[in-house]
């Protein structure tokens, strides 16, 4: 039995505004979570918080690459130092963040950690917008998947000089939506997809086991959580809501089919923003379901 450890990473960073002079929501995320008692639902020890930088665009344009690049390098290299810690103690991280752009770090740690290291996005976006299939590239949350498979500006996608944190056959994305604008170029790639539609026609279970057919050959993979995975009808409190995406009940049944692989190294909670659910109701369902999802490590 694996003992979970939570470890605060409220990076936003990598959103944009939410409308003009305003800052994303999501760096409120792991308190909301917190307070709705995930810690105590999951039995988990606090591995605490680490501060993020501040948000500030400044004056930058698109066409200026990535913006809060710098800082969202350095953020993810002490990022990946805590996640490392926790991973080497033998702990199981759930780390809550902010937004997709902490995969840098928390995806550096498990690379660091284990020879072949593999990845399974759970997202309601592909997130691999980067130069070479669009005008501009700009928001890092939105180019995440992209950025670790070593697709973006080299101070993101190359930090240290060994190329990808990920390869493509290590990768599997699950959750994106049937419309996604990336399908077609995800499809010429070695990364392994199943949309939500898809999954829900195999079965979440089900879905989880053909994931881990890929996974289970690896020393060790992660799991990065995008929330809005989850229908805009259950899980409004995202950057872009859409339809189309799980019920509550059909995540925590492919996390807790995922989590329960003895390879499986943490889990990542992002995009959830507490500005957009002002009664808490919605931090306490998604509490619930990350503790039915995360049972099995414990």
């Amino acid at each position: 039995m694996r003992t979970v450890a939570v470890l605060d990473a409220p990076s936003n960073l990598g959103l944009r505004p939410p409308k003009p002079a305003t800052v994303p929501g999501t760096a409120k995320a792991p308190g909301a979570l917190r307070e709705a008692g995930l810690l105590t639902g999951l039995g988990a020890e606090d591995a605490g918080h680490l501060v993020a930088p501040r948000y500030d665009r400044e004056d930058w344009e698109p066409g200026d690459g990535v913006f809060h690049a710098p800082l969202i390098a350095e953020y993810a290299e002490r990022l990946a130092t805590r996640v490392g810690k926790l991973l080497d103690a033998g702990r199981f991280p759930v780390v809550l963040g902010g937004d997709c752009g902490i995969l840098l770090g928390t995806g550096e740690a498990v690379r660091r950690h284990v020879p072949r290291a593999g990845l399974v996005y759970l997202d309601g976006h592909s997130d691999f917008r980067h130069v070479g299939n669009s005008p501009h590239v700009g928001a890092a949350a939105g180019e995440a998947l992209a950025l670790v498979t070593g697709r973006g500006q080299d101070d993101l996608s190359n930090v240290d000089g060994k190329g990808p944190i990920f390869a493509d056959e290590h990768v599997v994305l699950m959750g994106i939506r049937d419309d996604d604008e990336d399908l077609d170029e995800l499809a010429d790639t070695k990364i392994l997809v199943r949309t939500a539609s898809a999954i829900r026609a195999a079965g979440a279970a089900k879905s989880a086991k053909w994931a881990r057919r890929r996974l289970d050959r690896l020393d060790g993979f992660w799991v990065h959580l995008d929330v809005d995975i989850l229908d805009a009808a259950v899980m409004p409190a995202v950057d872009s809501p859409d339809p189309g995406g799980l019920e509550h009940e059909e995540l925590a049944e492919l996390l807790s089919g995922l989590t329960s692989a003895p390879n499986c190294l943490g889990v990542e909670v992002t995009v959830f923003d507490p500005d957009l659910d002002p009664d808490g109701g919605l931090a306490a369902a998604l509490t619930a379901t990350l503790i039915a999802g995360l049972a099995s490590p414990r």
